[in-house]
């Protein structure tokens, strides 16, 4: 059964810094592009950034080109998001999702997300 549990989210002041953790389980998560995603409160559920299988490629949404940092451990099974220079408008529920192939194209549709995490809450507040 494929699984995947987002950790790292907490309450951290604008500025601030934090890195999240989506931790695979059940399969061998080198074969499938990672992709987080995060829903604001009365929003839609938007792309934040995709990794490839293999960690060669990576996409990010302009809203945190800059200021967000994709990377994986394969070896671990783990996909981490270090988010700097953090913005109260980053507040959101933040979900890691495994595509069923290796590629990032066309992830902002989320389209192929195939396994989805339950989330994990961050929020920028002073």
């Amino acid at each position: 059964q494929l699984q995947l549990v987002e950790s790292g989210g907490r309450l951290v002041q604008p500025g601030g810094s934090l890195r999240l953790s989506c931790a695979a389980s059940g399969f061998t998560s080198d074969y499938y592009a990672i992709g987080w995603f995060r829903q604001a409160p009365g929003k839609e559920r938007e792309g934040v950034s995709c990794i490839t299988s293999t960690g060669s490629s990576t996409n990010y949404a302009d809203s945190v080109k800059g200021r967000f940092t994709i990377s994986r451990d394969n070896a671990k099974n783990t996909v981490y998001l270090q988010m700097s220079s953090l913005k109260p408008e980053d507040t959101a529920i933040y979900y890691c999702a495994a595509r069923s192939y290796s590629g990032c194209s066309g992830y902002m549709s989320q389209s192929f997300f195939r396994s989805w995490g339950h989330g994990t809450q961050v929020t920028v507040s002073s």
